[in-house]
């Protein structure tokens, strides 16, 4: 696996913060399009995150990421 990035780094700082990322934040934020990718590194690392379904307006369907505090689902 490969050793922490800095923008896997970043994400997981602001999961860690309470922040819910969508993939928009993560480009605006570090400049990732692998936002995807990158929590999937972080849940094999063993980070507890979940995945919530959200949509646009139009019905456009994508993901976002929050991180579940210990004791919580």
């Amino acid at each position: 696996m490969k050793a922490n990035t800095g923008k896997q780094q970043w994400v997981l700082t602001q999961l860690k913060r309470g922040r819910k990322l969508s993939p928009l934040e993560a480009l605006e934020g570090c400049g990732t399009m692998r936002l995807a990718a990158i929590i999937h590194t972080l849940k094999l690392l063993g980070h507890d995150i979940v995945t919530i379904p959200a949509s646009t307006g139009s019905g456009a369907k994508y993901a976002t990421y929050k991180m579940v505090k210990k004791g919580k689902k």
